[in-house]
């Protein structure tokens, strides 16, 4: 099947990040007109002038997914440089220090005074948390409200939310990106089955462990060598390695179609190696 998404216009939050940015020139590669939404206003340009460079259609659109404000300014924005958006990808997300433990297991001496330089259960910051959540779950609740009120006049539209392998199983260390991403998912199930009378389908995507800025120092040495972490994730990846950001194409292009999953609402996806199905034996 050919995906041909001439006509459609997608928003992509998180558009400056390694994997948005990859899922926003596929988009375009695919024909559809693409929004970079995302607080570097620069390199939303910068990505949006690439896709225009190699014959797409796109804009930069500053956009903080916290502030309803902002997303329906950048919403009017969209609408007036390339169109109603007809595709939503919620790929704005994150984790944050404050919400994570120095930790993978519970030290008796926790409970004791702090100890210097390490973040335990017993000490996180509940400001980052509240950061992580917002981040990942408020993130995608704003933008879908926005988004989708010009969806419903049309009875079509598509929302693709970026949720992650933490969803399913909980990792050690961050209890605050865990349970925002399993919000996530059970939002976007929600959602799903709350829009389907009105023709908006409601799907995620689940990557496994792919580098990215924001993780790279946690799963790789500055020598290219994988960290104790990085080599637990690959042991427990049956194919052995990280994604690639090209993985992502298939099923992004899959559930963006209506063509090839019009009948697909409510699912979370997994793009993972095998990471979800490992019991570890």
């Amino acid at each position: 099947m050919q995906i041909d998404l001439t006509g459609k216009v997608a928003a992509v939050t998180g558009g400056t990040g390694i994997l948005c940015s990859h899922m926003a020139r596929v988009l375009a590669e695919h024909r559809a007109a693409v929004a970079i939404l995302g607080r570097r206003t620069e390199v939303a340009n910068s990505i949006a002038a690439e896709i225009e460079a190699a014959g797409g259609k796109a804009a930069g659109v500053e956009c903080d997914v916290l502030k309803v404000d902002s997303v329906e300014k950048a919403n009017e924005e969209i609408e007036k440089r390339l169109g109603p958006v007809d595709i939503l990808v919620n790929g704005a997300g994150g984790n944050h220090p404050g919400g994570t433990t120095s930790r993978e297991y519970l030290d008796g001496g926790d409970l004791d005074a702090a100890v210097e330089n390490v973040r335990t259960f017993y000490n996180l910051d509940l400001e980052g948390i509240e950061l992580v959540f917002d981040l990942n779950f408020v993130g995608t609740l704003v933008p879908s409200r926005v988004f989708t009120r010009r969806m419903v006049k049309k009875q079509k539209g598509v929302i693709i939310n970026i949720s992650s392998m933490t969803a399913f199983n909980p990792l050690t260390k961050v209890p605050a990106y865990s349970a925002a991403k399993a919000a996530v998912n059970n939002f976007t199930r929600w959602l799903a089955v709350h829009m389907s009378k009105v023709g908006i389908r409601v799907n995620a995507i689940a990557p496994g462990f792919f580098i990215t800025e924001q993780n790279r120092s946690l799963l790789a040495n500055e020598d290219g060598s994988l960290t104790e972490r990085g080599k637990k994730i690959i042991s427990h990846t049956p194919m052995d390695k990280f994604g690639d950001p090209a993985d992502l194409a298939g099923a992004l292009l899959w559930l963006a179609c209506d063509d090839a999953s019009g009948f697909v609402t409510g699912a979370v996806i997994p793009v993972d190696g095998g990471f979800s199905a490992f019991s570890g034996v």
